[in-house]
């Protein structure tokens, strides 16, 4: 399928390190771009704010960033291909270094004068010749804005729509109920009971965090590879069977205990609300469809998203899928027919269906990233991402489950292609 040799202008919606990395390599092959960020700065995810729920100017926040993150991947694994996070003593960052590397890499390929901040996308839309509508507020003046563009590179990231539970019975409940994505530090659960629900990364670490200031902490959780060792006050129980009274829990092991706070840290779902409807992408049980490849809208492939699979090297896979996308703009490549996209997608969504994965796995990574991202750079003729990036992500990935407290004192040294080793 042969896009436009005419194509110009990109816009990108987001300017975390999706939008940037686009951005960065769209300016590089002479496009014009326009990236929109709801936030007054850069940074996406790792831009911490005190705002929960709306902003002064009445917009919707979407960061989930809280106070004294840091990083669960080391800095080896989480600079671009081309932009390496400096050289420093120790492999896990905090949030804030994070932010300032991307401003850094931002600065370095002068991104920032292509970036509109405080604009809220709320529509886009397809128009004549498989171009885009973008329709946009200027949030400090309420200003709407419009403008077309010959594509557009959905960057908006994974955090902006929390998933809450319905467990039976919560409406017995008389304490406080909360998502992660309302956390900003954990002073709130001074002395309180907490339970804490979902055993991903987040889950694991606030779980510690709010242990430091809670009476009592149990995390509800179903994850076979969790090993690591918590305070005394952090108690590990199964799946939440229901609430049974105005503070108490029932575990389907059938014990019950009583609580102040229930605190979800059970994920997000896809969210893109300003897509229009002619769009022609849908999300069933979190399955963004029809994509190819895990990104490019297959009914109007202008379109593509960068950042959905997860479980992955993320700031290295954000840039391959940017290369990819720009190489298939500018012919380095040529998509191959939307009847072919639909055979590739079709082969990917039963090739894990034998594997035993979800529905909600369909853009799961994981042990498959590696042929995800070698299959990207020899259609896109571009650099693939070396196996060590994907080997140390793994062992990292592994030292959480294993010793979450501890795990992030670990430093890490790549030696080539292939090789890391542990410098402590």
């Amino acid at each position: 399928m042969s896009l436009m040799k005419s194509m110009k202008k990109v816009a990108v919606i987001g300017a975390g390190a999706a939008g940037l990395a686009s951005a960065r390599h769209l300016i590089a092959n002479g496009f014009e771009c326009t990236v929109f960020e709801l936030a007054p700065e850069l940074g996406g995810t790792w831009l911490y704010t005190d705002d929960v729920g709306t902003d002064k100017y009445g917009f919707p926040v979407y960061s989930a960033m809280y106070k004294g993150l840091k990083t669960n991947l080391p800095k080896e694994v989480m600079g671009f291909p081309d932009f390496p996070i400096s050289s420093q003593t120790k492999s896990y960052l905090t949030q804030a270094e994070i932010l300032m590397f991307l401003k850094e890499y931002a600065n370095e390929f002068n991104l920032r004068n292509h970036i509109k901040f405080n604009h809220h996308v709320i529509d886009v839309v397809p128009c004549d010749n498989n171009r885009w509508r973008v329709h946009a507020i200027d949030k400090p003046t309420n200003q709407r804005l419009e403008e077309v563009f010959d594509a557009v590179m959905i960057c908006n990231g994974h955090y902006n729509d929390p998933v809450v539970p319905e467990l039976d019975g919560d409406e017995l409940f008389s304490g406080q109920i909360m998502h992660s994505h309302q956390y900003r530090e954990p002073k709130g659960f001074q002395d309180k009971r907490v339970l804490v629900v979902g055993a991903g990364p987040s889950g694991l670490d606030l779980a510690w965090q709010i242990s430091r200031v809670a009476q009592n902490v149990v995390l509800s959780h179903h994850c076979k590879e969790l090993k690591t060792k918590y305070p005394e006050n952090v108690a590990l129980k199964p799946d939440v069977e229901r609430v049974v009274g105005a503070n108490r829990i029932r575990f389907i092991d059938d014990t019950e205990d009583d609580f102040d706070v229930i605190f979800y840290c059970t994920g997000y779902r896809y969210s893109f609300p300003f897509l229009h409807k002619d769009c022609r992408i849908e999300i069933v049980e979190n399955h963004i469809a029809p994509l190819y490849k895990h990104m490019v809208n297959i009914e109007m492939p202008t379109m593509c998203f960068i950042g959905i699979p997860f479980n992955v090297c993320a700031f290295q896979m954000f840039d391959l899928q940017a290369r990819f996308f720009v190489a298939s703009l500018n012919g380095v490549f040529t998509l191959p027919s939307k009847e072919l996209m639909y055979a590739d997608l079709y082969d990917d969504l039963q090739q894990r269906e034998n594997k035993g994965y979800t529905k909600r796995q369909a853009h799961l990574m994981g042990p498959d990233q590696f042929d995800y991202y070698e299959d990207l750079a020899k259609q896109a003729k571009t650099t693939p991402i070396p196996p060590v990036i994907v080997k140390l992500r793994d062992e990292s990935v592994k030292r959480l489950y294993d010793d979450l407290i501890n795990f992030r004192d670990d430093n890490y040294k790549i030696l080539n292609d292939n090789t890391f080793v542990k410098v402590n």
